[in-house]
């Protein structure tokens, strides 16, 4: 799911609808054409995404032999996945290499609260889930907190019921199901949000939390401005296989990690003559 523009400012999302489902000529042209457009592509997808379109996407970018076209796919539920999407979009605005960009959405990861409030956790294997949780699925009217990122959480949903937060300001994003819960409203309040705002629920939600009897939530940082400035002041780097400037210790284009340091050696001590 591609959200709105957060500013002016923000680059055009291109979703890669039915990619799986076109002739392959088809989509290799169209992911070429879109390769020479703009340099390099980052095509960011939810670990939901189904075997045949992630299968597709190795395969053009094996027939197109091409080291500008990175795939990453982090661990997050489908609404952070929209909202990492569009804080890379924004960062597209600044200077900064297609490596760096590209890495920078390992490392924005760790800003991102994302869970849910389910109706059932019966289906749910993306969080560790008790048997006592599982029983409370079956009661009508059972509603439950899930944070499934940056560490997994789960409590049953009642009026003092709470969910670790940020520690820093963000907004709020809400993703609404086939579930009304006024609980889910009120996150805002409980992490000290800047804001609420809502969206239409991914289209892989329902299969990410195993119920389409939810109320997906994400909060996020939404100024460029610190954006840039977390991107920044990491140390860059530069990939030891394809040379791209990156951050951290992969790089998203080709996969390759960093070497492990390795201690100078220290002198040999040669026995006077």
């Amino acid at each position: 799911m591609a959200l709105p523009a957060q500013d002016e400012r923000t680059m055009p999302a291109v979703v890669l609808g039915d990619i799986d489902r076109k002739p392959l000529d088809h989509a290799l042209t169209d992911l070429n054409i879109l390769t020479e457009q703009y340099g390099h592509v980052v095509v960011v997808c939810s670990q939901a995404t189904p075997e045949p379109v992630v299968r597709r996407l190795h395969t053009l970018r094996s027939l197109l032999e091409s080291d500008r076209i990175a795939l990453f796919r982090p661990g997050l539920p489908p609404l952070g996945i929209a909202v990492l999407a569009r804080q890379l979009r924004q960062l597209a605005s600044c200077e900064l290499s297609p490596g760096v960009l590209a890495s920078a959405g390992r490392l924005l990861t760790h800003y991102i609260h994302a869970g849910a409030v389910l109706g059932s956790v019966a289906r749910l294997d993306r969080v560790p889930v008790g048997l006592k949780a599982h029983a409370r699925s079956w009661v009508p009217g059972s509603q439950f907190a899930v944070v499934a990122h940056p560490e997994p959480q789960l409590v049953k949903v009642a009026p003092d019921a709470t969910l670790k937060g940020p520690e820093f300001g963000t907004w709020l994003l809400l993703a609404k199901g086939q579930l009304q819960s006024e609980w889910a409203a009120g996150l805002g309040t409980r992490w000290k949000a800047h804001g609420v705002r809502e969206t239409a629920l991914p289209a892989e939600s329902p299969l990410w939390w195993g119920t389409g009897r939810l109320v997906e939530f994400c909060s996020y940082l939404a100024d460029l401005s610190v954006l840039y400035q977390l991107v920044a002041s990491v140390r860059r780097t530069s990939c030891h296989w394809c040379g791209m400037d990156v951050i951290g210790d992969r790089c998203v284009f080709c996969s390759a990690t960093a070497p492990p340091h390795e201690p100078p050696r220290a002198p040999e001590q040669r026995t006077p003559a």
